[in-house]
């Protein structure tokens, strides 16, 4: 259902998208080798949360580069981040670990989270991410994402990670 949910959407936004279906995949490094067509960055979605576990960050970037996450703690203001249990991911995001992915934004109606997008990635045409299942893979532009999170209304910000 959440699957069809992000169609949806994207429909009803005439977004265009390409869709890719593939074997299960639980890592971007597993969903790399296996989308090969797409021209687009590879993204990459990390769930987060503060110390007080009470705030939530979502932080989308190129699936090659690792986060260091005491500097983001430091950019954002925080004392400590750390990945979201799965319990949480599935509480805010309605989502399984290995399937985190930016449509998962649809199934937050406490609007808790603050997208992070790196800057290194902001300025290229085309982005993949899974539509909230990892049999798929779906490539947007990057002008429709932004057109997707303002749609939904979540605040984000652009940080170099």
């Amino acid at each position: 259902m959440n699957e069809l949910k992000v169609y949806e959407v994207l429909d009803k936004l005439n977004i265009k998208y390409k869709k890719q279906t593939h074997k299960a995949v639980f890592t971007c490094m597993e969903a790399d080798v296996l989308i090969t067509d797409f021209k687009g960055v590879k993204s990459k979605s990390l769930f987060l949360t503060n110390k007080k576990k009470n705030y939530y960050y979502l932080v989308i970037m190129d699936s090659i580069k690792n986060l260091n996450m005491d500097e983001l703690a430091n950019k954002l203001n925080e004392s400590r981040l750390s990945f979201a249990s799965p319990e949480r991911l599935d509480k805010e995001l309605g989502l399984e670990s290995g399937y985190v992915s930016i449509f998962g934004l649809l199934n937050n109606t406490s609007k808790n989270i603050t997208v992070i997008f790196d800057k290194d990635i902001i300025d290229e045409e085309l982005i993949t991410f899974n539509p909230n299942i990892n049999t798929a893979t779906i490539e947007i532009s990057m002008k429709d994402m932004f057109a997707f999170i303002n749609y939904i209304n979540f605040e984000y910000i652009i940080l170099k990670l």
